[in-house]
């Protein structure tokens, strides 16, 4: 048997970066057929555990509030919200590596 974590008496044990299935839709207000559908389009990419739960990224959360917000604003598909976020996110990334690559020059 593996020991994964140990506790200390009079310590508290770390606060996980992960979260659960119900931590998500908490936070995130989404349906669980939706988070389902974007698992299953590899929007997401969730941990699975030996209990075959969910593990999320705080970073999904993020992701999630940003698909729902365009999704709502702009009246798009499921589908059409996450390729409009895939876009932006690229476009941040780009605009990082430009910045990064201007500054060496």
């Amino acid at each position: 048997m593996e020991i994964k974590h140990v506790v200390i008496a009079g310590s508290v044990p770390a606060r996980s970066e992960k979260l659960s299935f119900a931590q998500l839709q908490e936070l995130t207000g989404l349906h669980p057929t939706v988070v389902g559908e974007l698992i299953e389009l590899g929007w997401i990419t969730p941990e699975r555990t030996t209990a075959e739960a969910y593990l999320f990224r705080s970073r999904d959360v993020y992701r999630l509030r940003k698909l729902d917000r365009i999704q709502r604003d702009f009246e798009l598909p499921l589908l059409g919200a996450s390729i409009v976020v895939d876009l932006l996110e690229r476009i941040e990334y780009l605009e990082g590596k430009v910045n990064e690559l201007n500054r060496l020059l």
